[in-house]
């Protein structure tokens, strides 16, 4: 074996361990990015917090997050007070885009609770 061929299969091994050590870093780190995350169950804190923001007074962000209840009293209450209570859902919204990921998670999607 010629001192290229060394150099090459030497170049192409550290090409390799480069590549795996790289790949093994991303995955522990989208491991970790998740961690607060159940399997099976997504952190839905962004489509629910944007769709309070634009369509609080409608109770959308709570069916979202299954509170199907407080859902429809957001609605009747909206109707009843002219549209004054989609200032809940706004309120709410803002909430939401606040909190960290795992708070958001572990408050509404675990711990279920259903207001602010």
């Amino acid at each position: 074996m010629s001192e290229e061929q060394k150099d090459l299969g030497d170049n192409t091994n550290d090409f390799a361990d480069n590549a795996n050590k790289t790949a093994n870093e991303f995955a522990n780190g989208a491991q970790e990015a998740l961690s607060g995350v159940s399997a099976g169950e997504e952190n839905k804190k962004v489509l629910a917090g944007v769709l309070a923001l634009l369509l609080g007074y409608l109770g959308v962000h709570k069916f979202i997050l299954g509170y199907q209840k407080e859902g429809i009293i957001q609605i009747i209450a909206t109707i009843v007070t002219c549209g004054f209570a989609g200032l809940v859902g706004f309120v709410e919204g803002i909430i939401y885009l606040t909190k960290s990921d795992e708070e958001f998670y572990n408050t509404y999607q675990v711990g279920r609770k259903p207001w602010f």
